[in-house]
């Protein structure tokens, strides 16, 4: 993850934008959008370039518009990889932001927002953020699961899935190269008590659906095709 696929077209970062607000939730400052009253909630875990990233906001908006509740933590604590930030190159940065902490992290925001009456969970996790999902898609902490090009993320980890999952991964990805999604597939096959998708999308590289080129229309195509799975999932697996 050390290398530029997963850091290509940042995101000019913007703590004003969204249809939402930030409140705490379990301790962490978040971006929250959505009526307050659904009782189903999306939690989305950021890629490297965390929650104030335009693109990934809009997609939380899109989400709360068709019922949900959706909350979008700083899991970074203020600290978002930052290209400009020389002394801290993005090796350095991770050993400071692992994923056992936002695993730690994403539960206690599960459990404030069930506390507040929401009654089922979904989760999606973006490139940093499939890594801390893929631990949550265990009995208990969520109903169903989507990541999205993820990094770091082990075949033997799928083997402890339990709840529904998508996988929805890029043709051109050093770090889920679609020979591994057939290998998350293969693993998801063999779990006949799992419900499981898992779709490569052509032309797209790692980060697309949060990072792709407003110029390019088939990378818009392709991310809006990602983002309408990923909302099919969780409309019929969150409920």
């Amino acid at each position: 993850m050390s290398g530029p696929q997963c850091c290509s077209n940042p995101p000019f970062l913007d703590s004003t934008y969204g249809e939402g607000y930030v409140l705490e939730v379990g301790g962490l400052k978040s971006y929250v959008t959505g009526s307050p009253a659904s009782k189903t909630g999306i939690l989305l875990v950021s890629d490297i370039f965390g929650y104030e990233a335009p693109k990934l906001r809009k997609l939380a908006d899109k989400i709360a518009a068709s019922g949900f509740f959706v909350v979008v933590p700083d899991f970074f604590y203020g600290d978002p990889f930052l290209y400009e930030n020389v002394e801290k190159s993005l090796p350095v940065w991770l050993k400071s932001h692992g994923w056992e902490k936002g695993f730690e992290d994403a539960k206690l925001v599960i459990a404030a927002m069930k506390s507040q009456g929401i009654t089922a969970v979904g989760a999606a996790g973006f490139c940093w953020g499939a890594k801390v999902t893929v631990q949550l898609a265990k009995p208990d902490y969520i109903q169903a699961a989507v990541m999205l090009h993820p990094s770091f993320v082990a075949v033997d980890e799928l083997k402890e899935v339990y709840v529904p999952i998508a996988i929805l991964g890029a043709e051109v990805d050093k770090y889920c190269p679609p020979e591994l999604l057939r290998q998350f597939e293969d693993v998801l096959s063999s779990k006949s008590e799992v419900n499981s998708f898992v779709k490569m999308f052509p032309g797209t590289t790692h980060g697309w659906t949060v990072r792709y080129s407003e110029e390019d229309e088939c990378d818009v195509k392709s991310a809006q095709e990602a983002h309408e799975d990923m909302l099919a999932w969780f409309t019929t697996h969150v409920k």
